[in-house]
């Protein structure tokens, strides 16, 4: 079977690193918020070009405890997207804030920034760009719209771990950035992770004091916080994969340029570079108009695909006729259309080579 990601195959390139790591970790009496978790920040925070980082449990708790330390609240509005995994919702819903749900560009799969000015209301506090399947959102716009109306931009990197836009990483360019560390993604742990990047030190100060019940001293609460602490075997696992992060990047363009050059001229809109964008291809993702039947087809061949997403989150029994929304005309197409073919570092060429050829030859027989 070749699979749509595979996590393991990443962990036996790391192998003898990661199991010499965490054997290091519990001879080290210290299991959270310890070393590991103080380099893994100031590596990362590095690497993205920013301040400041800070490592908490996953990527939905980065999002909450962002969005608290810029003091979004209960009736507070927050302009995102639909087509996006459900925790970027779910995370503005916890604060009992307001989703407001705009579509996404035709050719890229972000948010729309023309969508912006009809969703804006005088509840508005933030705007939510998600970087998805592994490139920038149009931040100039974005950005722009942002100033001008004076709300927070947060950067949702879950997806585009390295990514850049005009040359900065992804992350460094909102206000504050969020990121989940979910074994699949680009820089994933061996089970959940999460970091929050900002050049912003007082934000920094009051995540690392959310992220553990509000104390700047242990044990004395100066506010309303939780446990949302990394741990130091996945800080010891992160900080080993990110020194491998761009080389593994560039194997994932490089399976994805197969795909591109493989698959033209088919009935398939394949992806699309934004200008000034560097794709890190967290997913490689295609648009057709028979989804269902290529995805049964393929998988008989030992061949697995997925759908991101199969429902977009104002589709779903949880939110649907309950959230703000405007005309969703691109978002209500792609979960019919969207199709993510095999990619991670370790997909051998010849499977990316045989993804393609199979494909091709199921096209053709059409």
């Amino acid at each position: 079977m070749i699979f749509c990601a595979n996590p393991s195959a990443q962990f036996k390139t790391y192998q003898s690193e990661i199991e010499a790591a965490v054997l290091k970790v519990m001879r080290s009496n210290q299991y959270v918020l310890g070393e590991e978790v103080d380099s893994l920040e100031q590596e990362f925070a590095s690497y993205i070009g920013v301040s400041h980082s800070i490592g908490v449990a996953n990527g939905t708790d980065a999002l909450e405890l962002s969005m608290r330390a810029l003091d979004i609240k209960a009736g507070d509005e927050v302009i995102t997207v639909s087509h996006t995994a459900v925790a970027t919702v779910a995370a503005i819903e916890s604060l009992g804030a307001i989703p407001v749900l705009v579509d996404v560009e035709q050719d890229f799969y972000t948010l729309d920034p023309t969508k912006l000015s009809e969703a804006l209301s005088k509840k508005t506090k933030a705007v939510i760009a998600v970087h998805i399947y592994g490139q920038s959102a149009n931040l100039e716009e974005i950005s722009n719209f942002c100033i001008h109306n004076n709300l927070f931009l947060i950067e949702d990197v879950s997806q585009a771990h390295g990514a850049k836009w005009n040359g900065s990483r992804l992350g460094s360019i909102g206000d504050i950035a969020t990121f989940s560390c979910y074994p699949t993604k680009n820089l994933g742990a061996i089970g959940d992770a999460g970091l929050v990047a900002t050049k912003n030190s007082e934000l920094a100060k009051k995540v690392r004091m959310l992220r553990e019940y509000g104390w700047e001293n242990r044990y004395v609460s100066e506010f309303p916080g939780r446990n949302s602490r990394l741990d130091e075997l996945q800080a010891a696992i992160l900080r080993i994969k990110l020194k491998g992060l761009d080389r593994d990047n560039e194997k994932r363009r490089h399976i994805a340029q197969i795909y591109q050059e493989s698959l033209a001229g088919l009935d398939f809109h394949l992806p699309k570079v934004r200008e000034g964008a560097e794709h890190v291809f967290h997913l490689y993702v295609l648009r057709c108009n028979f989804q269902q039947d290529l995805i049964e087809d393929l998988k008989k061949d030992g061949i697995s695909l997925g759908i991101h997403y199969p429902l977009a989150v104002h589709q779903q029994n949880a939110y649907s006729n309950r959230l703000r929304t405007s005309n969703m005309e691109i978002t209500d197409q792609l979960s019919k259309q969207v199709v993510s073919l095999p990619i991670y570092p370790e997909l051998p060429l010849s499977d990316a080579h045989q993804v393609s050829a199979v494909i091709r030859a199921w096209v053709e027989s059409q």
